[in-house]
């Protein structure tokens, strides 16, 4: 038997795909206080006292606000965090998670 050398003279190119981007939108509605709404956006999407509140303005004013954006699956984590919250307390604060 006789030995053979292989050369292998191909360079594999590395692609790496990035996790798409889900963002996570606060509705108004004109039950949930807004205070709840503020307590929220600092307990679970970790916002400051400033940026709580002017999230929580352009909900109130303006129908809707993203308070985040994440990978799918900390989106829904969240998105459930917060809805679970609230309904123990009877607010219908809603939810939704749209691709970037």
């Amino acid at each position: 038997m006789s030995a053979i050398d292989v050369v292998i003279d191909e360079k594999i190119k590395r692609k790496i795909k990035h996790p798409s981007k889900y963002k996570v939108i606060m509705l108004n509605d004109d039950h949930t206080p807004m205070e709840w709404v503020m307590n929220i956006l600092q307990q679970i999407f970790k916002h400051n006292q400033q940026s709580s509140e002017a999230i929580m303005l352009q909900i109130h004013n303006e129908g809707s606000a993203v308070v985040g954006i994440y990978i799918y699956e900390i989106a829904e984590q969240k998105s459930v965090e917060a809805t679970d919250a609230s309904r123990e307390r009877g607010f219908p604060l809603q939810l939704r998670i749209e691709k970037e």
